[in-house]
């Protein structure tokens, strides 16, 4: 089998492709824009998306329909300069392999990639599953189950991505080099694994980005992966393009 030699584009899709987290902005179509603190208190660290599910039976209680939801991820603010980084993918498609790994639902994520035209990027979008009941609630599960004690129960990243790798190797696909775009907690675990040739994004002052710092202050060279800190997603899109340009 022949070996493909691209790079493979990771992006996270909370406050990394649109500016907001979306379980925050469903909130918008909750009676009073809020929820009530009996549900509120029923969040546990770590087990986010078990309170999401708990969140999304109660907006189906309140009248909440599909189109409400559907409306408010399509219209969640992209983040600065993430039009003009998808622009300069659309026009290199054939060097990248784009794929989206979000701890968020696949219902909000594609209504948001659908309503901006950017869905036809990606190869794959990895998240947890939604499914619409017959009687028209939204409901969500937990993506897969793992061992990782730095993540949320529901979904490790370090471990989808070992997985989309293997399972690319296996096609006969072989990275040049693994570039990761994210902001959260969540988006430096998988990164851990990157070797000095491949390239993190954090975004500035983002958790993602303190716990890179961290680890370099702990003990220089053990996070392997080049950075490249975004505020603007063009700050990415010229890395890119350099990068092009000098393979």
């Amino acid at each position: 089998m022949a070996t493909t030699l691209k790079y493979l584009l990771v992006f996270d899709f909370d406050e990394t492709i649109v500016n907001e987290n979306s379980d925050d902005s469903v909130i918008q179509v909750a009676p009073g824009q809020d929820l009530p603190d009996w549900l509120r208190q029923t969040f546990k660290d770590g087990f986010y998306n078990q309170y999401m599910q708990r969140v999304f039976e109660y907006l189906g209680d309140k009248g909440v329909s599909l189109q409400d939801l559907r409306d408010v991820y399509s219209n969640i603010p992209l983040s600065p300069g993430m039009p003009d980084l998808f622009r300069f993918l659309f026009k290199n498609q054939d060097r990248f392999e784009i794929i989206l790994i979000s701890d968020a639902n696949m219902f909000g994520i594609e209504s948001s990639l659908k309503s901006n035209g950017y869905q036809s990027l990606f190869r794959r979008v990895i998240s947890n599953p939604t499914t619409v009941e017959k009687n028209g609630y939204l409901t969500l599960g937990p993506y897969h189950s793992h061992t990782c004690l730095q993540c949320p129960a529901n979904m490790c990243k370090r471990k989808v991505l070992t997985e989309y790798l293997t399972e690319r190797s296996q096609e006969g696909v072989k990275f040049e080099k693994l570039l990761y775009v994210g902001d959260g907690a969540n988006d430096f675990c998988p990164t851990v694994i990157f070797s000095s040739r491949d390239v993190a994004f954090p975004r500035k002052n983002y958790p993602m980005h303190q716990l890179i710092k961290k680890m370099e202050e702990k003990q220089k060279g053990t996070y392997q992966s080049m950075v490249a800190p975004w505020d603007t997603a063009e700050s990415i899109a010229k890395y890119l393009h350099g990068l092009l340009n000098n393979s």
